[in-house]
């Protein structure tokens, strides 16, 4: 079993849900149950599939879920993009999406060493 808490993918991955989490509030009312729930379940997922990998004792199946962590972070990019492109709400937005290509790319190099 891996200590996920150790991991820098993981670690990247609490720090820009915590981050989504903060800024959750500039999100109008009405997207609570929509984009705004979208964003922050894809931005958890990151982290928590990360660490639910650690946790199996086949590298094939620990591979499985950082593939899954992988996902989860594209996922939260395209809701970004559409938040961004329908002005729903003001961002910095170049930090957001250089944190996440940031993370794809770790978590992406972290997966290419396990399946060596």
């Amino acid at each position: 079993m891996r200590n996920f808490r150790e991991l820098e993918i993981w670690k990247k991955g609490i720090e820009l849900t915590i981050i989504l989490y903060q800024q959750s509030d500039l999100f109008p009312k009405e997207e609570t149950y929509g984009l705004k729930s979208q964003v922050l379940r894809a931005a958890a997922s990151i982290p928590a599939n990360i660490s639910e990998g650690c946790s199996r004792s086949s590298n094939k199946e620990f591979i499985r879920f950082i593939e899954i962590a992988i996902g989860s972070a594209f996922e939260l990019e395209t809701h970004l993009i559409i938040i961004k492109e329908i002005d729903l709400f003001k961002a910095d937005f170049d930090e957001l999406f250089s944190r996440i290509h940031t993370l794809q790319s770790k978590i992406n190099a972290f997966r290419n060493s396990v399946k060596k």
